[in-house]
Parts: C-alpha cells; sequence; structure tokens
C-alpha cells in the first residue's frame, strides 16, 4: 500500500488552482514549503478561512488569519475570451496551468467554463486585452465541499498539462538531436575535403617569401650603386 507523504496530505488540502497568489509557482510548491516549515498557513487566498483552519488541523498549528500583506480572497470569477477581439497568439494557453483553453495560433480561441479554476494567470500574457473574468453566480461555490471537488479535477489537470509538456519537451530534444545528426556527417565531409596546409607546408612558404623579399633588397641595393 502506497504511503501519502505529508506533502501529499497538504497538497490534498489546497484548492489547486495554481495561482500563485502564496508566492509559489503553484500548489504543490507551497505544500512542501508547509510540510519544511518555511511558510505560514495563511497564504492562499482561493482557500480562504476554511483552507487555514484544514491546515491548521493537519499541521497541529494555530489557526490564524489570512496575511494581511498579500492577496484577499474575493469571489471566484472565471475566463471568458472576447473572441471577435482574440488575436489567436495563444499566449493565453501557454499560460493556463490546467489546459483549460482551446484554439490554435491565428484562430479564435475560448475558455472551457467547467475546467477553469479562475487562477487569472492568462490575463496577463493576452497583448490585446480580450480576457475579462465573469463572477460565478453560486451562493454556494465557496463552501469546503465545492472547493476541494473542484480542485480534485484541476489537480488532474494540472498533472495531465505537466505530461503534456513533459512529452512536448521530450520531442524536441529527440526532433533536435536528429537534426543535429543528420548535420554532423556533412560537416565532416566538407572539413574533410577541404584544403589541408601542414605545419610544414606554411614553413616553407615562409622561407620562401623571405627569399624573395631578400632577393628585391639585394636588386634595390645593385641598381642603387649602378645609378652613383
Amino acid at each position: 500500500m502506497p504511503v501519502i507523504t505529508l506533502v501529499e496530505r497538504i497538497d490534498a488540502l489546497l484548492p489547486q488552482t495554481q495561482c500563485g497568489q502564496c508566492g509559489h509557482a503553484g500548489c504543490r510548491p507551497y505544500a512542501e514549503a508547509l510540510a519544511e516549515g518555511r511558510d505560514p498557513i495563511n497564504r492562499c487566498p482561493p482557500g480562504g478561512d476554511d483552507g487555514i483552519r484544514a491546515l491548521a488541523e493537519l499541521l497541529e498549528r494555530p489557526v490564524i488569519p489570512l496575511a494581511a500583506d498579500g492577496p484577499q480572497p474575493k469571489p471566484r470569477a472565471l475566463a471568458v475570451i472576447r473572441e471577435d477581439s482574440c488575436i489567436g497568439c495563444t499566449l493565453c494557453i501557454q499560460a493556463c496551468p490546467v489546459d483549460a483553453i482551446v484554439g490554435a495560433a491565428k484562430q479564435m480561441h475560448t475558455v472551457i467554463a467547467a475546467e477553469c479554476t479562475g487562477c487569472e494567470l492568462c490575463l496577463a500574457p493576452c497583448p490585446v486585452d480580450c480576457i475579462d473574468l465573469m463572477p460565478v453566480n453560486d451562493p454556494d461555490d465557496g463552501k469546503r465541499e465545492q472547493v476541494m471537488a473542484r480542485a480534485q479535477q484541476a489537480r488532474k489537470r494540472y498533472e495531465q498539462h505537466q505530461a503534456r509538456k513533459a512529452r512536448d519537451q521530450a520531442e524536441k530534444a529527440r526532433r533536435l538531436a536528429e537534426r543535429a545528426a543528420v548535420a554532423a556527417p556533412a560537416v565532416a565531409a566538407t572539413a574533410s575535403t577541404a584544403p589541408q596546409t601542414s605545419s610544414v607546408d606554411k614553413n616553407e612558404l615562409i622561407r620562401k617569401a623571405m627569399e624573395r623579399a631578400a632577393a628585391m633588397r639585394a636588386a634595390k641595393e645593385e641598381a642603387d650603386k649602378d645609378k652613383k
């Protein structure tokens, strides 16, 4: 039976928005910092007070208010792309940590509302500012049960996103290696057919050049004597 680590137990209590508001690159890095005692339990605005209480219970720490010097909780909102303004740059697709945006280069993009975590990471990269946030009109949206249900789905999407990125990077590395392997023989062949000049040949060229220079000097001196 697999052993569930403390990091995994902490991560299971986080909302999995991967928004970075806690100061880390995602929920898992924040969970690691909590497990190591490097961060307080009040740095996750999407988790809210319920999340703080859950973390406090798990880690046997006192319940504290959300950090006043960081982002504050707010009603969840989903990203919506104004499709008539979208230029198809794909920057929002690259920024989305759960692949909730679909589209292609120079084609209209759209957000899958059921998969959007409201992380807002797609807003900044958009060069034409065509992404809006629409509040979720559900009075029960912030309840812990719904937050954790969404977190489970978001974690799965995030893990799939990370796996796809790793595959893409591996495929890119493979293609580059293949191109390098094809180019190497051609470079070697060019080098082998290029004229080679040995150090002996160079020395001989230098010696002959010096002899010519000496002969020219001697001829000039002889001509000067005749003039006198």
